[in-house]
């Protein structure tokens, strides 16, 4: 079996520039892994094309290259190798980078205890031999039509009670239940939507909430980020290509849109794009058809197109910079999902099912946050949004020594401590009342959101109108929690 020696024990690759390092956990792991190491990114290329790990344990700062740029490529080249990191120190970055970009089973803070190393090891183990055991299901089970349309359908139903609207986190009385609601209607018509919001907001949710709840449920959703890429190979990307049409058009290259057919197709940061680009989108939306790039006849295609930006694209016509025809095509309906902070109410469901997911995902025992740090969460005003949220909470868990049940506000970077230096004082001295220390977590937010809404009504002296702005709220989001809240002019 790959990944393990001939006398059945896992393979386990150290790659560490520190031989001290490396002697160290070979010690830990030696009685029951085949340990083998390397200290320089080369020298474990060299040892995995000679024989491949079942786990890799990867040093973050190496001479040359990073821990986590070199996993990203062991996760391309050896993809069934289950890859962990084990660094001093606590860069955010890296910790999402290494999340998100190179598949990291495990983040491992030096310095580190040999029994909490030993335990990673082997739960990364049994994670790739469970791997291969589905693989190998996968390839008995082919020739069964029967059970693959049963796992197909199964599969499918599980996609669609995933992205299922009703599983966007919320809370009753959301601004998000209004648009969860328009968007479940308009899913239903083979309409072209336009997802308006800040980066982070929950477009691309959304979008697949639609899909799933669409007559195209069991086509592909696809999406491409339209601003982060060129005109050329935008087009090349969309609508594919055929050989030698370009230098480095190698072979026929298949698009997104041909790969989506009978599906739907969400084109990300739409207003992004050039003039010239729009021109050859329009076409394609009027006509029902693709020309790849170099292709001397038209393919039709079935899609539906759901549009997303971050920019005011009414703006953008009366600027010139958007084609008021291609607005028109994609703005069948206009859903607009408010940021963050307009929802507090539902940052502490999103907060804690982050939590949980990131807790699990670094095969850590549940967590919850203490009361300091979901002030500071409520606080802070998320001008990344839930994608910011994700990030500061998988830091904090990453932060966070491993036998602590507790997320305290320290383990938050310094932008969300110095949204709201000092929650208590703040409480205290402006509004009269005091941090509770007992009762439910949500009864303890009822009295911190009641203070910070009395305190600037105070100061603003009761302007609605004023406090909303700040707080960055509507009117009626105002007058809804005023009343939820029982604050009334004295």
């Amino acid at each position: 079996m790959s990944g393990f020696g001939v006398n059945n024990l896992p393979n386990v690759l150290v790659v560490d520039d520190e031989t001290g390092s490396q002697d160290a956990i070979r010690r830990t792991l030696e009685e029951d892994f085949n340990v083998s190491t390397a200290g320089s990114a080369d020298e474990a290329r060299t040892s995995m094309e000679r024989n491949e790990p079942a786990v890799i344990l990867c040093d973050q700062r190496m001479p040359g290259t990073s821990g986590v740029q070199f996993l990203k490529e062991v996760r391309e080249r050896w993809p069934n190798v289950v890859r962990i990191i084990i660094s001093g120190y606590t860069d955010s970055e890296d910790i999402i980078a290494g999340i998100n970009d190179a598949g990291i089973y495990q983040y491992i803070l030096k310095p580190w205890m040999p029994d909490d190393l030993l335990g990673a090891v082997s739960c990364a183990v049994e994670a790739r031999i469970l791997q291969l055991q589905m693989h190998r299901l996968d390839l008995d089970l082919r020739p069964s039509t029967s059970v693959l349309r049963t796992r197909t359908a199964k599969k499918q139903t599980q996609l669609q009670n995933t992205f299922d609207f009703n599983r966007i986190i919320r809370v009753a009385g959301s601004p998000m239940d209004g648009i969860c609601e328009l968007a479940a209607r308009v899913a239903r018509y083979d309409l072209s939507v336009l997802v308006l919001g800040e980066s982070g907001s929950g477009k691309e949710l959304l979008a697949r909430a639609i899909h799933y709840a669409s007559p195209r449920a069991e086509g592909v959703f696809v999406m491409e980020n339209c601003g982060a890429i060129s005109d050329s190979l935008l087009e090349s990307e969309l609508f594919g290509h055929k050989r030698g049409s370009f230098t480095g058009a190698y072979d026929d290259h298949i698009g997104i849109f041909q790969r989506a057919d009978g599906g739907t197709v969400l084109l990300d940061e739409i207003g992004d794009t050039s003039f010239a680009f729009q021109v050859k989108l329009l076409r394609v939306l009027q006509e029902g058809e693709i020309r790849p790039v170099g292709a001397t006849h038209a393919i039709p295609v079935s899609v539906r197109v759901i549009a997303a930006t971050h920019r005011d694209l009414e703006q953008e016509v009366h600027a010139g910079r958007f084609r008021q025809d291609l607005y028109y095509r994609l703005a069948s309906m206009t859903l607009t999902m408010p940021p963050l902070r307009e929802r507090p109410g539902d940052i502490v469901p999103i907060a804690e099912a982050l939590l949980a997911q990131a807790s699990l995902e670094m095969g850590l025992s549940a967590r919850s946050f203490a009361t300091d740090a979901m002030a500071s969460l409520i606080t802070y005003r998320w001008p990344g949004n839930i994608r910011e949220l994700r990030n500061e909470i998988y830091r904090a868990v990453a932060l966070t020594l491993s036998d602590d049940t507790f997320i305290t506000a320290q383990a938050f970077s310094s932008k969300v401590l110095q949204g709201q230096p000092d929650m208590t004082a703040n409480i205290n001295g402006a509004a009269g009342l005091h941090l509770p220390h007992n009762g439910t977590l949500q009864e303890r937010l009822d009295v911190i959101e009641a203070a910070i809404l009395k305190e600037t009504l105070l100061r603003l002296r009761w302007n609605k109108t004023r406090a909303a702005k700040e707080l960055g709220l509507s009117r009626v989001g105002l007058r809804s929690k005023m009343a939820r809240l029982e604050l009334e002019k004295k």
